[in-house]
């Protein structure tokens, strides 16, 4: 008995490891139709070296992006044409943030902080698929940790080694 509560406890300790050294979205699921706040986890460096710079590269359909400042950080903003135009509460919307990118920044890599954007998911995004939004971190010296792996059809994220964060759409939430 001892023995298997032991090695039950080993297996979920390497898996929440595991699970912890993703760069995650802390809230894995939302409506379409909606204002999300996607909030980043970087839970450390590259090989021992301190981040430096995460870019967040905005998936189409998620548009009114809007970053949280960081102390110490300087967020740069890469706009461009969307593939298609959006109602944005009444708005036609066809351009806005592509791209963000935190840097100057120092995040030790035995240090954990969060990087959060607000944005708007529209109701075009089709519920009950995921949505993936690729990071790269740079870190001192010229590392980089590329989290930009999608799962192909049969995968999931646990089958990858530097996977993306996901978004699990749900269905839009009727009323106001």
């Amino acid at each position: 008995m001892l023995k298997t509560f032991i090695a039950t406890a080993a297996i979920l300790a390497l898996g929440t490891g595991a699970a912890l050294a993703h760069v995650s979205l802390q809230v894995k699921e939302a409506p379409v139709g909606s204002t999300y706040k996607a909030i980043l986890q970087v839970p450390h460096g590259c090989e021992g070296k301190p981040t430096t710079t995460v870019r967040v590269q905005i998936p189409e359909g998620v548009i009114a992006v809007k970053p949280q400042p960081k102390a110490g950080w300087t967020i740069e903003k890469v706009k461009g044409t969307y593939a298609k135009s959006y109602d944005y509460y009444g708005t036609p919307t066809s351009e806005g943030v592509k791209e963000l990118i935190w840097s100057g920044g120092s995040l030790a890599d035995d240090e954990y902080d969060e990087f959060a954007l607000r944005v708007f998911l529209t109701p075009d995004l089709k519920a009950g698929e995921t949505l993936y939004f690729p990071v790269v971190q740079e870190c001192a010296g010229g590392l980089a940790e590329r989290w930009i792996e999608i799962p192909a059809a049969g995968q999931s994220s646990d089958d990858l080694e530097l996977p993306a964060p996901g978004l699990k759409l749900l269905e839009k939430v009727s009323g106001h």
